[in-house]
């Protein structure tokens, strides 16, 4: 089974996103990208997966971001059954004493 997601054109934008080297980076990046409405819906998403995580209800979860309990239970999916990208970022996230680059000063 092909997935269509898996290409060489997005491979170049993984390679971008790996490139960048701070939160400002990342912002001017992902804005110029993506449309406002884009980085709404990606920004209630994570906050979805990260309430999910907490074990959030999805009235709870869709009352603070607007999202439908159809988008939340595919988030639900992907964090419990997806490639583990979620879990990976909530836990490099959550590690303390630890501060992603991105998020470093400078």
């Amino acid at each position: 089974m092909s997935n269509k997601w898996d290409s060489k054109t997005t491979e170049d934008l993984f390679k971008a996103v790996v490139a960048l080297e701070s939160l400002g980076e990342a912002r001017r990046f992902l804005r110029d990208l993506l449309t406002e409405a884009e980085l709404v819906e990606f920004a209630n998403r994570w906050k979805a997966a990260r309430m999910l995580d907490q074990k959030d209800s999805y009235t709870t979860i869709a009352g603070k971001t607007g999202l439908s309990s159809a988008t939340i239970a595919r988030i639900s999916k992907w964090l419990n059954n997806g490639m583990g990208g979620y879990r990976l970022m909530l836990n490099k996230l959550n590690v303390p004493h630890h501060t992603p680059p991105l998020l470093r000063k400078g």
